[in-house]
């Protein structure tokens, strides 16, 4: 068990960890080599523009103004300076609501940590339980802050309970003015965006197969039987695995076309050669644009015959279409309602926005969606008690007072004493971090084979995941393992009825492994992301072998964006331990208060300057944010009343049964109130917003608007011209005004290739251009409509 030196080592070690990655940072971020690394936000969205351009040759490398070296910090006060509607404007809803969450944190603890400072350590301190206790138990100087210092039957337990009181008042006002807050924004989001295409589709699944018909024509036969007077058409899609596997290899050809045409532009006096062999190692020398130019016509010519027999393959449709529908009313009650008698057929939702699709679950059949997850259960299952072992030798570095007491012959090795410290206050949380590193991927792997059909769907579904795994392993699993190898001895050495007293008595002081957690996840952990060493590191290593055009540059930049399905469970986590160790142990409070305030501070500068978020949710993860916190106060609740009954407070423990009650029909009640917000779209809204729009643009044609807006990449014909000393690219979509479908394969396709016939209309009107959470394709292009059937990315990275 860790004790107040180990405290302090891992502090130390902590702290000087944090502060040198912040100083590399500070000294990093203004080298104009690392540009694109630290500002990338600024580059996609066309605000900033590479210092090396204009600098002399060393000073494209290093940043040769002194000045800016004396004031390198001075990226904190203006992550500070932006607005809450300034960063709505420049990131979106959900990373204002993001940054929101750990406001909360500071909101909830610094008073309560005051609080408990000042009233519940004197009352433990002075109790002095443990003192007799320490020969059967292990106990450090921490444990004696905590409640478990305190005797039994003690008449202090009203203080804990009392406060207990107040901090749950507390916590559920915060909550509820919070829940309303996001409510409002959300809903003042959407009533003041623009005209966005998913306002008008609805996504139907399970399409039934009725003889000699095919899947477009049962589609429209049904919708224009049941939605008469509002629906315009549908988009079908397709599945082109195969033929997204040649698209992959003609765009690294390309790729490598454009390397060499580039080479040659600038040494026109020798045409480039390449050698056939493997890897260019060996074989006959070529000329490489003739040798590229010839590769990317044959796969042309593949791609034109596989996209055609596709295209007549009826089993290449899928089940699956995007509906649209001339007004938002309209789509809402499609979205809303059931369509058919059969509740298993013909199911519709709201369809995500096109740059929030993970097109390849649409493949998915739908029958197959209920085994997935079921199968997918199970193996969550599994996997939470299979981590169970790496958890346990975690506790086991933490607990090494219980291992000597069983193990002798261990002693010698560990009773060093800065390398007991180094063992009990660092390794274990630093263990744990390790542990716990590839698990968001392994979890989203999970998600993915469940069928969800949209990115944002699949981070929330793998961001739940998450907590509980952090939950059953990471809070109780830590608790129970290591209550089990502190108190080993005692449990070996006392009769059965004295076991619930040890557990009562050790679960508080398990927060010495978790300050030593907080500290390596929280401190150092945080000042590692805005360091961002990976990126940095990838991000050169792709300019000296990749790197070939501009526009490689551009995608080896690589923003990132916040990772929810990591960064929720871990903040929710920080959220129940400041919760239930408030009242149990508060010494933990202040390391909770220093990572809030140090992780918004990081956050919001990453957000402004570096992240690019994939998909606009409308901060639609805020339910299970809130209802996570209140599952962390009543399991506090039920903590705290669990560990009073093991010390026989019969006269106070009683007035414990009620608060989980009342604080489970206050989550209930916010459900309903502001719930709704997030799951449905009013139609009275949707009407509003007909009426103003058909007002204001009375020669509207929604059908043109909606022609081509989920259309699959893998379908658009693409073209890059590329010339000498150009800075700036021009990737050229055309696409057949009467040829729209679908393919559930994520890739763009081949030039010249003819697109499959199209369910909507024709475009007669050019939209306008996007508000800042309209879908750029990738993250480094911005849509430019040109013409009704002519769509340009034009590519905003200055070199």
């Amino acid at each position: 068990m860790a004790t107040l030196q180990d405290i302090g080592v891992s502090a130390a070690i902590n702290i000087l960890s944090a502060f040198a990655f912040l100083l590399a940072f500070a000294l990093l971020r203004i080298q104009p080599i690392n540009d694109r690394v630290y500002f990338p936000k600024w580059y996609i969205s066309g605000g900033r523009s590479n210092p090396r351009s204009s600098a002399n040759f060393v000073g494209k490398f290093v940043n040769l103004n002194f000045k800016t070296y004396l004031t390198f910090l001075n990226w904190m006060p203006q992550a500070l300076r932006m607005s809450e509607t300034e960063i709505i404007n420049h990131a979106g809803l959900d990373s204002a609501v993001f940054l929101r969450i750990y406001t909360l944190g500071l909101k909830m603890f610094i008073p309560v940590t005051i609080v408990a400072l000042l009233i519940l350590i004197p009352v433990n301190v002075s109790s002095g339980t443990l003192f007799f206790l320490r020969r059967e138990l292990v106990v450090s100087d921490i444990d004696k802050l905590s409640i478990s210092n305190v005797p039994p039957k003690s008449l202090r337990f009203f203080v804990h309970i009392g406060l207990e009181y107040m901090l749950t008042i507390w916590i559920c006002f915060l909550l509820y003015k919070e829940y309303d807050n996001v409510a409002l924004m959300r809903l003042h989001f959407l009533a003041s965006q623009r005209r966005r295409v998913e306002q008008f589709t609805v996504v139907v699944r399970n399409v039934p197969h009725i003889s000699g018909h095919s899947v477009s024509d049962s589609v429209d036969s049904f919708f224009k039987t049941n939605h008469p007077d509002h629906y315009i058409g549908h988009q079908a899609v397709y599945n082109a695995n195969r033929f997204a596997k040649f698209v992959r290899k003609r765009d690294r050809l390309q790729n490598w076309l454009d390397y060499y045409r580039i080479k040659f532009q600038k040494h026109p006096d020798t045409r480039p050669t390449v050698k056939t062999g493997c890897l260019g190692l060996w074989g006959r020398k070529v000329d490489a644009i003739e040798y590229y130019d010839q590769h990317v016509k044959e796969l042309d010519k593949l791609m034109t015959l596989e996209r055609q027999k596709i295209i007549k393959d009826p089993k290449s449709i899928l089940p699956v279409a995007f509906l649209s529908f001339n007004s938002r009313w309209a789509a809402s009650v499609c979205a809303q309602t059931q369509q058919s008698k059969n509740p298993t057929l013909w199911l519709t939702d709201w369809a995500p926005e096109p740059r929030d699709i993970y097109w390849q679950n649409l493949s998915i059949p739908f029958v197959s969606l209920t085994v997935r997850k079921l199968v997918i259960t199970l193996s969550v299952f599994a996997l939470v008690f299979f981590y169970m072992i790496p958890i346990a030798f975690v506790q086991s570095l933490a607990n090494l007072d219980g291992l000597e007491k069983v193990a002798p012959f261990l002693r010698p090795v560990i009773e060093l004493k800065f390398i007991k410290s180094f063992l009990q206050g660092f390794l274990p949380g630093l263990a744990l971090k390790i542990f716990l590193y590839i698990l968001p991927t392994v979890l989203m792997i999970m998600s993915k084979i469940e069928g969800y059909i949209a990115l944002s769907t699949l981070e929330r579904k793998t961001a739940a995941k998450y907590y509980y795994f952090m939950l059953v392993n990471v809070f109780l699993g830590s608790i129970i393992t290591g209550t089990a190898f502190e108190q080993l001895h005692a449990f070996l050495h006392q009769s059965p009825t004295q076991i619930p007293r040890t557990i009562g008595v050790s679960i508080p002081m398990k927060a010495t492994f978790f300050i030593t957690y907080i500290m390596v996840d929280g401190w150092a952990g945080i000042a590692g992301e805005i360091l961002r060493l990976k990126p940095l590191v990838i991000y050169h290593l792709k300019n000296m072998f990749i790197v070939k055009t501009e526009r490689d540059r551009g995608k080896a930049m690589d923003p990132g964006s916040v990772e929810f399905p990591e960064t929720l469970p871990s903040l929710q986590l920080y959220f129940l331990l400041g919760i239930v160790y408030a009242v149990m142990t508060p010494i933990l409070l202040p390391f909770i208060l220093v990572f809030f305030a140090f992780a918004y501070l990081v956050y919001r500068h990453q957000i402004i300057n570096v992240y690019h978020q994939q998909y606009e949710s409308a901060a639609a993860f805020w339910p299970q944010v809130h209802s996570r916190i209140i599952a962390s106060l009543i399991l506090s609740q039920i903590l705290l009343f669990g560990l009073l009954s093991t010390k026989k407070a019969v006269k106070s423990t009683p007035l414990l049964i009620m608060l989980p009650i009342l604080t489970f029909a206050f989550h209930k009640y916010c459900k309903r109130r502001f719930e709704p917000a997030f799951r449905k779209y009013p139609v009275e809204e949707a009407m509003a917003k007909d009426i103003l729009e058909k007002t204001t643009e009375p020669d509207l044609n929604i059908k043109a608007y909606l022609a081509d807006s989920y259309l699959h990449p893998i379908l658009r014909s693409f073209e890059v011209e590329e010339e000498e000393l150009v800075e700036l690219e021009t990737v050229e979509v055309r696409v057949d005004k009467h040829q729209t479908h679908h393919v559930a394969s994520p890739i763009l396709s081949e030039p010249g290739s003819p697109s499959p016939p199209h369910h909507v209309h024709q475009h007669q009107h050019q939209p306008s251009p996007p508000h800042y959470n309209d879908y750029p394709l990738p993250p480094e292009y911005y849509y430019h409509p040109t013409s009704p059937t002519h769509y340009a990315y034009q590519y905003q990275n200055q070199p």
